[in-house]
């Protein structure tokens, strides 16, 4: 790891990135693209050492409340957190001036917070994002090898579920000819279901390739998936959209299976209503958080 000093912490759109970097593994990390401009090696975290001392002026600052988030260009419980501290810092900040919270998150780690994450939740308003991919065990370890595993992410959502903290699920990405299969979407939305969460995240059945994130993703299919990377190139050749052959019918087994379980998958309802601070109308056209970086 590595420190900087920031100019600012919280976006356009009330995001932030306590760290720069990741360690989970995870073979589709978007986030390596060279368009992001992210100078340092991928696995030297940067860790923006004035970042709590930012946010507490930020808040300070703000003349209406609004929705505080994390997690949409680095993992922030990656396990340096647990050194760091910085998340725990913000949220209790963000408790603190009665803000609400949202994360996105595939590690188990947050229920460290689950103290913060209810008071929140209590005063305002707290979303915890929990990223699955991957039904299949095994599989899970080859696509995000430095991660807690599906079925633990599925029980850090009965844990929120239990406390009255609502979650969204981000089914995001589908790997063409990896987990692009009926089993793995089923699988996937029974757990969905059974942990009762508020709505799942598609973005269609594929991924998105660019120059960084490519190079990456093509030399852990070397690693994990022999040959694949082959039928990959012959396929999509340099394509940035990576569709799945069977995206149209898996789309369509998407929407039903939701729909028979009373799960919200309207991508723009859905990010209405993380953005959406209680006081505020749920109406309106609402974007995604802004990834730039700070």
């Amino acid at each position: 790891m590595h420190f900087v000093k920031a100019k600012g912490i919280l976006s356009s759109k009330n995001g932030m990135n306590l760290y720069r970097g990741c360690t989970h593994g995870c073979i589709y990390c978007d986030s390596r693209s060279k368009c992001y401009h992210m100078e340092h090696d991928f696995e030297d975290i940067e860790v923006k050492e004035n970042a709590i001392d930012l946010l507490a002026c930020a808040l300070k600052r703000k003349r209406k409340k609004c929705m505080i988030g994390t997690g949409a260009m680095t993992g922030p419980y990656i396990p340096l957190e647990i050194e760091i501290g910085n998340v725990r810092k913000a949220l209790q900040l963000i408790d603190t001036y009665g803000f609400g919270f949202t994360v996105i998150t595939k590690s188990d780690r947050i229920l460290r917070d689950l103290d913060l994450l209810q008071k929140i939740n209590e005063k305002t308003k707290c979303v915890v994002q929990m990223t699955l991919t991957t039904y299949d065990e095994e599989l899970c370890g080859k696509v995000e090898p430095n991660v807690c595993t599906t079925r633990e992410r599925f029980a850090v959502l009965k844990r929120l579920r239990d406390a009255g903290i609502p979650t969204v699920v981000w089914m995001t990405p589908i790997l063409p000819f990896i987990n692009d299969t009926e089993d793995n979407i089923s699988g996937i939305l029974e757990l969905c279901q059974e942990a009762k969460v508020y709505g799942v995240i598609c973005f269609g059945m594929g991924l998105t390739l660019r120059e960084g994130n490519r190079e990456y993703f093509y030399q852990q299919l070397d690693r994990r998936f022999p040959g694949l990377k082959e039928q990959y190139m012959r396929t999509y050749g340099n394509q940035y959209i990576i569709e799945s052959p069977d995206g149209s019918r898996l789309m369509e087994l998407f929407y039903r299976k939701c729909k028979e379980a009373g799960i919200l998958c309207d991508n723009e309802q859905i990010f209405q209503y993380l953005h959406a601070f209680p006081e505020n109308d749920f109406g309106g056209q609402i974007s995604l958080w802004d990834l730039g970086v700070e």
